[in-house]
């Protein structure tokens, strides 16, 4: 379980350093376009997020495990949203 927790965060991570950079690049050439950028972004983090969660539910046998992995995922989540919103706005 260790490993899905490392990934889980290297993924959140990444996600919230795309947001980051990706605000700056969308910023700096087209400004009308950032609520596009931000629908987006939040699309892919929601299905990458959700796709992980579901995979770790479907090949872990062990519930409390699995219940430990969704609310992680789920604090990290919405700490990458708090923290990549007040970064950029």
């Amino acid at each position: 379980m260790s490993l899905a927790l490392f990934l889980s965060t290297l993924l959140i991570t990444l996600l919230g350093v795309a947001y980051v950079k990706g605000y700056d690049i969308v910023k700096s050439r087209s400004q009308e376009r950032l609520p596009q950028f931000y629908l987006i972004m939040a699309a892919v983090r929601i299905v990458l997020i959700a796709t992980m969660i579901v995979l770790v539910i479907l090949f872990t046998e062990d519930k409390a495990e699995t219940r430990e992995f969704v609310l992680y995922t789920l604090i990290l989540y919405g700490l990458m949203m708090v923290t990549t919103l007040v970064l950029r706005h």
